[in-house]
């Protein structure tokens, strides 16, 4: 199984002026590290963070999926989800914040339940109330 985040390095740097949207990437992306750390005890072969910007083809570092939506008349590309293969081989993507965040977030519960160490991520107060 492998694993691919994908997020706007501009939300991730607090550069686009969306202080929710930067908090949410980065308990995002503080998620996927975490996850990549442990990844072995979830059997997880790979986890990928990938930091896209403006004007980037928007390429995935391992899982070559892109999810699209329309704003107006214009087809854009996602630069925020989350890509999963599982063992079957089938591609997962979630292209919402609160799905990326809630899935992340129980990968992390199942990483706790192998270890003696504490692995949870202390989320924002952006990601908390994404989650409730």
């Amino acid at each position: 199984m492998r694993m691919e985040l994908r997020v706007c390095q501009h939300c991730y740097d607090g550069t686009h002026g969306n202080d929710r949207k930067t908090e949410i990437t980065r308990d995002m992306v503080a998620c996927a590290e975490q996850i990549r750390e442990y990844k072995d005890l979830i059997n997880l072969d790979a986890v990928y963070i990938t930091k896209v910007e403006d004007g980037e083809p928007n390429e995935a570092e391992a899982l070559s999926v892109v999810v699209a939506g329309i704003e107006g008349d214009t087809v854009t590309l996602r630069d925020t989800q989350l890509v999963i293969e599982d063992a079957d081989e089938r591609i997962l993507v979630y292209p919402e914040p609160a799905d990326i965040l809630e899935v992340l977030v129980r990968n992390l519960d199942q990483i706790d339940q192998q270890t003696r160490q504490n692995v949870g991520i202390e989320l924002s107060a952006e990601g908390e109330s994404m989650r409730t």
